[in-house]
């Protein structure tokens, strides 16, 4: 009698606009998959018809994920062999499916990933900027406020940035960009592994300047900006920490909270680089 098959989901990378970077691999855990859960069927089943691939496709987007979920640890459950991708990419990554992704592995069913392409990854190769660290923000908030908000947020973030956005958004985005971090190198990545690839880059007001020139910009886009230097660095951090308190501010603030003379005197005497028994002296003349 032969074992029943063991479940398995797999998270599938595809290609993000070249089809010849998709592996062997990929074709083969598609084609052998029982169902294939996608973003959008009219999209993935152009993918499937490239690869000669007959499989059943089923939509499972932010929208219906929720819903989805169940049915799929069922068929997980049941032996079947459940492939998960996106319209391009990884999936997983700025991605609803990492709420399936979970509840598969807390439901204790057996996922692999098979890896495929990712904008975030190649974006931040192509710009040419430092990628020692990186921080990944996805999409950032439509409005003009939230954003600039957002990107104060990020500007302490010690690496560079990689962000998506759309191209009717670039422009407006690279300006608000300009406006948080104008002393930063930033590079705009669009089209990526397509015919029409192009990689842009320059201090953020010139970079700005030039795509805002544009009549138009096509493509799915990736905006990257070059991580703070030290002084920025420095500065972010001053700011975070506050303006610093003078001796006399720090006595009082430790006094109102109760501490003890000597042990509030020996505190500041080595905060401040100064003789314990001069500020003591201070210490005690301020408690009076």
């Amino acid at each position: 009698m032969a074992e029943a098959r063991a479940g398995l989901l797999s998270v599938v990378g595809t290609p993000i606009g070249n089809l010849e970077d998709a592996s062997p691999r990929v074709r083969r855990v598609l084609g052998e998959a029982d169902v294939v859960l996608c973003e959008d069927t009219r999209v993935t089943g152009r993918l499937m018809s490239a690869f000669g691939l007959h499989v059943r496709l089923e939509r499972c987007d932010e929208n219906v994920m929720a819903e989805k979920i169940e049915g799929v640890l069922e068929r997980l459950a049941a032996g079947e062999r459940v492939a998960f991708v996106s319209d391009a990419g990884m999936p997983g990554v700025s991605d609803p499916g990492q709420r399936l992704v979970d509840a598969a592995l807390d439901a204790g069913e057996r996922v692999e990933v098979v890896p495929g392409p990712s904008a975030v990854t190649c974006a931040l190769v192509a710009s040419g900027l430092a990628s020692e660290h990186f921080f990944f923000e996805g999409f950032l908030p439509r409005r003009r406020g939230a954003q600039l908000a957002r990107l104060a947020e990020l500007a302490p973030v010690p690496g560079t940035l990689v962000v998506y956005e759309s191209p009717r958004r670039a422009a407006e985005t690279l300006a608000n960009v300009a406006e948080v971090m104008p002393g930063r190198r930033v590079a705009l990545v669009r089209e990526l592994t397509k015919l029409h690839e192009e990689v842009v880059r320059g201090l953020a007001p010139e970079l700005a300047d030039e795509v805002a020139a544009r009549e138009e910009v096509r493509g799915e886009c990736v905006i990257v900006i070059a991580a703070p230097g030290v002084d920025e660095l420095a500065a972010h951090r001053a700011a975070a920490a506050g303006p610093e308190r003078t001796l006399e501010e720090e006595i009082a603030a430790g006094l109102a909270a109760g501490e003890p003379k000597s042990a509030l005197a020996k505190r500041l005497a080595k905060s401040f680089s100064l003789p314990r028994a001069g500020v003591y002296d201070k210490v005690v003349a301020a408690a009076r």
